[in-house]
Parts: C-alpha cells; sequence; structure tokens
C-alpha cells in the first residue's frame, strides 16, 4: 500500500516527528488538531472559540487530501475539562450537521500548549 504525506500551508505546521495527515489505501489519517492559527498562534478564548480554529485546521488539511467533512467515519476527541462537553457539541455539531461519524471523547490531564481540546480524525478519500 502507498502511503502520502499530506501537508496544508493553511493548517499549523507539524512540530515534531510526525505529520499533519497521511492518505493510506482508500482513507485520510489526521495527526491531533489543537487550536493554533496556521502562523502557530495560539487561538484565544475558551472551548467555543478554541474548538472552531481545530475545525478550520482539520478542513484545510481535509481539503489538501482532497475530501470534506461528509467523508468523516471517526473522530477522536480529547477535552481538558469534560463539564465543556455540551458547549464543545455545539460546536462540533455545527460541522458535521446531519452526518454523524463514530466518535470516542475523552478528558484528559493535559493537552499540548495547554489547550482545551485536541482532535483528529480518518476520512474516507473519493474514489479515483
Amino acid at each position: 500500500m502507498k502511503l502520502e504525506i499530506v501537508a496544508s500551508s493553511a493548517a499549523p505546521a507539524a512540530i515534531g516527528p510526525y505529520s499533519q495527515a497521511v492518505k493510506a489505501g482508500p482513507f485520510l489519517y489526521t495527526s491531533g488538531q489543537i487550536p493554533l492559527t496556521a502562523e502557530g498562534v495560539l487561538v484565544e478564548g475558551g472551548i467555543v472559540e478554541q474548538t472552531h480554529q481545530v475545525f478550520r485546521n482539520l478542513k484545510a488539511v481535509l481539503e489538501e487530501a482532497g475530501t470534506d467533512f461528509s467523508r468523516v467515519v471517526k473522530t477522536t476527541v480529547f477535552l481538558k475539562d469534560m463539564n465543556q462537553f455540551a458547549a464543545f457539541n455545539e460546536v462540533y455539531a455545527s460541522y458535521f450537521g446531519d452526518h454523524k461519524p463514530a466518535r470516542s471523547t475523552v478528558e484528559v490531564a493535559r493537552l499540548p500548549r495547554d489547550v482545551l481540546v485536541e482532535i483528529e480524525l480518518v476520512a474516507a478519500l473519493p474514489v479515483e
């Protein structure tokens, strides 16, 4: 199976030994995105603002790979505080509409840069 690295300049660059995403067979696997701008600046605000930035980053990576949110099959969400789940979930739902990918959501002790949310996903790629 051929693997293809995906990198979008519209999302923050990987800051370690990993890629923004990898195409493997008919799927795209993203690394976790945190609320940094493409320039690497941490977004100010709470869970709502940070979740929107994470989705902007994921959208950029999906588009670079030739896919979109309608083809996401699985997400994994890491929240710093599960008490913010309702506010997070409202933003999350706005990006998927009627499409409801499988999802795992876990509360974690700490995330990079002490952010409030990190999301990774798996998306189907269009058949070529």
